[in-house]
This record gives structure tokens, C-alpha cells and sequence, in this order.
């Protein structure tokens, strides 16, 4: 996530290199190794079914359950029961905000139908998907509030049928807190899979008497190659790389925070790029030092110091407009403002995944679901024409229209005007049809007026 020759090009302003990556920004799962492993499994799981998906369990999460992934709800009050309270708490209230502001934005998406030209008829309704299959990650660090995001919003748009998939990487036993978590967002089947077996089983129906028709959730690289395969046979949320962030600051910002909120988002992983653009060079100066000071302090400080170390960048802008050109060429999945006028970067920058506005508000607090708002994001420049996952993915927009004999003629002539012109007979036809209707009717009548 830095800018190229081509990018600084583009730029209508000036700005300072401070640092930046000197490799190009490519996603694990473009590694060749990646997609053909994740190309086999999937063909010998829709070949095999189940039999493939116990094989890939047992040698890839070292799987001993027996014949049923499934977890019964019994499993699960055994599997969480000695949960810390502080922790049931937090994630009590992260499902339920987040839950919240998915059903504020339900109520804001309205069937509705309208006439367009006197006679025809036209409307929109909003139908949820019919089956989602959740994938919940727990690996290095178990994503707790991955379920609020999938799940929790899945049922806000009135999905009736999840299905969710978490893999048994706690000693044999799916972790209990992601496993609370889904059960608070309103999992109903949770199922102890992991990887490109679980998606697969999810898309092809092997868990479940139905396929998915969407597949959801963040993971690896053969997670994310997993979907981007699978997608055509089912719908996905988005194809996420590594975790992204970006701060916009100006001389305003304190460099501890800016330090601070960097490396929670480095802190993801090894290859997560972070990015200051700031119209200080005083700033610039301070953070590089800071960010050394928090690290030295840091028990994940080996993720987050080579995340930094290759794939951080600081740029000084000579403007807050040029400043904006950068984040829009760069579209981060999270970005932060920290300057004195937040307002003017609101109105203007285009494409991000989630925007953060001012000092009180980070990443972490959407990362973790206090916010409300959805952390699967676009990353890779993704944000430039798509936006992240929300109750509206969920929900398919579907369209109808309905007409009167009267406005046959306005629709239907032009119809046979334009399909004569591009030599399509039976488009012509089935337009005049209804004007022979329309016309031998109107002979009718007239036959019977006369007679």
C-alpha cells in the first residue's frame, strides 16, 4: 500500500518520501503454490464430498472428532462455560452494537414501486439470501468479533438459513470464545472445520442440505484464494488481503497516537502495510522515532516490527489536497484522520473501506466491534469500486415491473423499431405480438359496432 512512479505521476501537488516499501504490493494469495493447492482441493472436495473434507481435516487441522463436524449446542455451554465475565461483557456488547447499526441500515433500504410512463409500472423489494456459509477464523489470533461482522449481520438482513465453520486449532477444540461469540450473533449450526476444506463444504452443501449462495468471512491466503475461486459458484463478501491502515495527520496529531494506532493494525501480520501521509515534517520525524520506542515495548513487536520494517511508508504532502490524492490512489481499507479539520477530508476523499474521524475514534474499536460498524473490508486498492461487507450484501435487490394495455404502444413500437435495426427477429416479434393483440381487438370491436 505505497504509491508507484505511475501514482506519483498522477499527483497534482508535491510530496516527500520519508520511507516506503521497495518491493511491489502483491497478495499472498498470488503466489502460484497457493492457487494450485487450493485448486486441487477444491476439485477433489466436489469430486469426493465428504470423505475429501474428513481427509484435508484430519491432515491439515489434525481433526479426531469422529464422523460430524458439527458442534451441539451441549458441546458448546461445556466449550464456553469458563469464559472470564469482563470478556462475556465486551463481546455482549460488540455483537449487539454491531447488530445495531445492520439494522439501521436495513431500515434504510425500502422496496418501493413507481410509475415510469403512465401504464408501466416498476419496483425494487430487497430478499435475502436464502444460505450463508461463515467462515470464522482463529489462528494466530482469534478474531473474536469476526462472527458479530458475518453472522450477526447475516441476521439483521433476515438470512434464514447460516452456516458456520471455525477451525479446531485449540488443542483439537474450536476456540471458545470465537465459538461464544458466533453463538451470541445468532449461530444456530457451527461446525468445526477450518481452511479450503470448510469453505468448500460450505459452497458445495456437504455440512448442510443447501449450498451457499454467498460465502463470507476473513482468513489466509488459501482462505482468500479459496473465495476467489469459489466465486461465480457462490457469492463472497470481499477478496481481503492483509489488513490495511492509513493515517491522514496534520501538525495537530500526537505522535505517540499516530505511532500507537499504526502498529495495531501492523500488529495482524507480517505483510499488513501501514501508511502516514502528513503535511508535517515534524510529524513525519517524531512518528519514525515513536514507533521505535512502542516497539521496543511490544510483545507482538516480531509481527509488527517486520510489518513496518517492509511495508510501511511515511509521505509528506504540501497540501491537504494532495494529501487526499494520495489515499485516493492508495483506496486503504481503514483510514484514519487525525487533524484539526476532519470535516474537509469527510467531504472529500473517495475511497476507503471505513473511515475513522478525529482522535477519539481508532480502528481498534471497529476492529473489535465497539463501533458498530462492519471491519470486512476491501483491501488492495479494492475500495477504488467496491465498499465493504454490510447488511445490504446480504440482500439481493431484486426488480419488477408490471403494464397495462395502454402503454403497449409506447413501449412495443420502439422495441420493434430497435430490434429491426439490430436484426433480431424474435425480440420484433414478441413486441408486435402485442400490438397485433392490441389491433385485432380494436378490429373486434369495431366488427361489433358495425354488425
Amino acid at each position: 500500500m505505497h504509491l508507484t512512479l505511475a501514482d506519483k505521476s498522477r499527483l497534482s501537488g508535491g510530496i516527500t518520501v520519508i520511507r516506503e516499501p521497495n518491493r511491489p504490493d502483491v497478495a499472498a494469495q498470488s503466489d502460484p503454490k497457493v492457487i494450485s493447492t487450493v485448486s486441487e482441493m477444491l476439485s477433489t472436495i466436489e469430486a469426493k464430498g465428504l470423505e475429501a473434507v474428513r481427509f484435508y481435516a484430519e491432515q491439515l487441522d489434525g481433526w479426531t472428532g469422529g464422523t460430524s463436524f458439527e458442534i451441539t449446542p451441549s458441546e458448546a455451554d461445556k466449550l464456553t462455560a469458563n469464559l472470564p465475565a469482563d470478556l462475556r461483557e465486551a463481546l455482549d456488547a460488540g455483537a449487539e452494537r454491531t447488530q445495531r447499526f445492520a439494522r439501521m441500515q436495513r431500515s434504510r433500504l425500502t422496496d418501493f414501486e413507481d410509475e415510469v410512463i403512465p401504464g408501466v409500472v416498476c419496483g425494487q423489494k430487497y430478499v435475502p439470501v436464502g444460505t450463508v456459509g461463515a467462515y470464522l477464523p482463529a489462528g494466530r489470533f482469534p478474531l473474536l468479533a469476526s462472527a458479530f461482522m458475518t453472522v450477526g449481520v447475516a441476521r439483521a438482513a433476515g438470512v434464514p438459513n447460516i452456516v458456520s465453520c471455525t477451525p479446531p486449532s485449540n488443542k483439537g477444540q474450536v476456540h471458545p470464545a470465537v465459538l461464544y461469540s458466533a453463538r451470541i450473533s445468532g449461530a444456530e449450526k457451527i461446525f468445526a472445520l477450518g481452511g479450503v476444506q470448510a469453505l468448500a463444504a460450505m459452497a458445495f452443501g456437504l455440512l448442510d442440505a443447501s449450498p451457499a449462495g454467498m460465502i463470507v468471512g476473513a482468513g489466509n491466503a488459501f482462505v482468500a484464494e479459496a473465495k476467489r475461486q469459489l466465486y461465480g459458484t457462490v457469492g463472497i463478501d470481499v477478496l481481503a488481503g492483509p489488513s490495511e491502515v492509513a493515517v491522514i495527520a496534520d501538525d495537530s496529531a500526537s505522535a505517540a497516537m499516530v505511532a500507537a494506532d499504526l502498529l495495531a493494525q501492523a500488529e495482524h501480520g507480517p505483510t499488513s502495510p501501514a501508511c502516514l501521509v502528513t503535511t508535517s515534517h515534524r510529524l513525519a520525524a517524531d512518528v519514525e522515532v515513536e514507533i521505535q520506542r512502542q516497539l521496543a515495548g511490544l510483545a507482538t513487536s516480531e509481527i509488527a516490527g517486520a510489518a513496518w520494517r517492509d511495508w510501511g511508508s511515511i509521505y509528506v504532502a504540501d497540501s491537504r489536497q494532495t494529501a487526499v490524492e494520495v489515499m485516493d490512489i492508495l483506496a486503504p481499507e481503514h483510514l484514519e484522520i487525525l487533524t484539526e479539520d476532519v470535516d474537509f477530508y469527510l467531504d472529500n476523499l473517495r475511497n476507503y473501506g471505513s473511515l475513522f474521524l478525529g482522535k477519539w475514534s481508532t480502528v481498534a474499536y471497529a476492529d473489535k466491534g465497539m463501533s458498530g460498524t462492519n471491519h470486512v473490508l476491501p483491501t488492495g486498492r479494492g475500495a477504488r469500486f467496491t465498499e465493504g461487507l454490510s447488511v445490504a450484501r446480504f440482500l439481493k435487490q431484486l426488480t419488477y415491473q408490471r403494464a397495462t394495455q395502454e402503454s403497449t404502444v409506447s413501449q412495443a413500437g420502439p422495441v420493434v423499431t430497435i430490434s429491426d435495426f439490430e436484426q433480431m427477429p424474435a425480440h420484433r416479434d414478441s413486441a408486435q405480438l402485442r400490438l397485433d393483440l392490441i389491433a385485432q381487438g380494436a378490429d373486434a370491436q369495431l366488427a361489433a359496432r358495425l354488425g
